[in-house]
């Protein structure tokens, strides 16, 4: 199962992923994509079993996956203060890969009925996620 983990700024929430699907899904493989070389890193540190950073990184890597995870903006153009372009979030909701994406409001898109929870928690559940996608 090839797992892309997304993520851009300071890869934060892609470093969160990336260390719990490490723990929780050993066998996977964890491709880290940033948008920058710092949240690049950030998921590397965490244990991704490569990274690739930029624009055609995330266009060949989500052409090859089985799940991408990520913040929710990676599916909007110009999110994450223009460091997802459009050809990055065409790539990620294009793919035939699932996708499991973390609701976060300063992407300025809010999702009707999600509550309001702290980052952790989604975080939590997005890798319960991506483990019953995997076990399918």
């Amino acid at each position: 199962m090839k797992i892309i983990v997304i993520d851009g700024q300071g890869g934060g929430i892609g470093r969160s992923i990336v260390e719990r699907l490490k723990a929780e899904l050993p066998g996977a493989e964890l491709i880290a994509v940033g948008t920058n070389a710092l949240a690049t890193s950030a998921m590397l540190k965490a244990g991704a079993d490569a990274g690739a950073t930029g624009e055609n990184a995330a266009v060949y890597n989500c052409a090859h996956a089985d799940i991408i995870a990520g913040p929710m903006g990676i599916i909007l153009a110009n999110a994450m203060l223009g460091e997802i372009s459009p050809v990055i979030a065409q790539a990620v909701s294009g793919s035939r890969a699932e996708k499991v994406l973390i609701p976060v409001s300063a992407c300025h898109v809010y999702v009707a009925g999600v509550e309001e929870k702290p980052m952790s928690k989604y975080i939590e559940l997005a890798v319960a996620s991506i483990r019953k996608i995997c076990e399918a």
